[in-house]
C-alpha cells in the first residue's frame, strides 16, 4: 500500500497545487494530512475546500485548534517564551483567517481527531500528548520511545516543526518520520515537502513551486503581517515578525 502524508500547508494554495500534481504521478492509495492547514497563508478557505472535496482525512494541528478554539492560543501563549508582540501578530492573523474561513470550515477543522492510527502507521501533528509541542530535536532514543510508543505502531509520522527527517529507533517505534511542510518549510529548502510511504519504505518528496507567485498572493490577500509569512517562505526558515 502506498500512503502519502501532507502536513503544515498553512494556507499556501500554490504549494498545495504543486504537490497535488506530483501526487498524480505518485498515485498513492491513501492520502492523509498532518494538520496546520489554513493559518498564516494567503488562501485558507481554498486550501480547506480543496482537502474537504478530496475526502482527505487527517489530524488536528495546533494551528487548526487555534482557529477553531481561540482560547487554545491564549492557553499556549501564557506558558510560552514568545514575546507579547509576536503573540499580538499571531492573534491578528488568526482573527483574519477565522473570518475568511467562516463557521462551517471552522467546524470542519474542529472535527479532526488528534491522532490517526491505521495498520501501517500512526499519525499525529506533534506528539500523542500535544499538538502544540514536538519532541526536542536532540531528544534521546529513550525519550522518543516514551513519547511515541503509546501509539503502538512501529512507524510514527508527525509534522509541526516543518523540518523533514527519518529516524531509525530500536523500540516499539522503529521508524519516526517528520514529513516536513507543504506550505512553509523551515529546513532551508523552499520546495514543498511531503511523505510517500510505500510498503514500509519512507521517502520524503520535494516539489518545487513558484514561491514568488505565492508571495504575490499574500500581498493582496488582506492577511495582517503578510510580509512575515513571505519572508519565511523565501528563506525557508523561521523568523520573528
Amino acid at each position: 500500500m502506498r500512503i502519502a502524508i501532507l502536513s503544515d500547508i498553512h494556507g499556501n494554495l500554490t504549494a498545495l497545487k504543486a504537490v497535488q500534481a506530483d501526487l498524480r504521478d505518485a498515485a498513492p492509495d491513501l492520502i492523509l494530512h498532518g494538520g496546520d492547514l489554513a493559518d498564516g497563508g494567503s488562501s485558507p478557505a481554498e486550501v480547506v475546500d480543496t482537502l474537504r472535496e478530496s475526502g482527505c482525512a487527517g489530524v488536528m494541528g495546533n494551528g487548526d485548534e487555534m482557529l477553531a478554539r481561540p482560547a487554545a492560543l491564549e492557553e499556549f501563549a501564557e506558558c510560552s517564551a514568545g514575546n507579547s508582540a509576536m503573540w499580538d501578530v499571531v492573534r491578528s492573523m488568526a482573527a483574519s483567517t477565522r473570518e475568511r474561513l467562516g463557521d462551517e470550515r471552522l467546524a470542519w477543522l474542529a472535527s479532526h481527531p488528534y491522532q490517526v492510527v491505521i495498520p501501517e502507521l500512526a499519525l499525529v501533528h506533534a506528539t500523542p500528548a500535544s499538538c502544540w509541542r514536538a519532541a526536542p530535536p536532540n531528544a534521546s532514543e529513550a525519550d522518543l520511545e516514551v513519547i511515541y510508543a503509546p501509539l503502538e505502531r512501529s512507524c510514527v509520522v508527525f509534522g509541526h516543526t516543518h523540518v523533514p527527517s527519518v529516524r531509525t529507533l530500536g523500540g516499539v517505534v522503529s521508524t519516526l518520520i517528520n514529513c516536513g511542510s507543504v506550505g512553509l518549510p523551515f529546513d532551508g529548502d523552499p520546495r514543498a515537502s511531503y511523505l510517500l510511504f510505500t510498503a514500509g519504505r519512507p521517502l520524503i518528496r520535494r516539489v518545487p513551486y513558484d514561491v514568488e507567485a505565492e508571495c504575490d498572493r499574500l500581498r493582496v490577500s488582506g492577511l495582517p503581517a503578510f510580509a512575515w509569512t513571505a519572508a519565511m517562505l523565501r528563506a525557508a526558515s523561521p523568523r520573528l515578525p
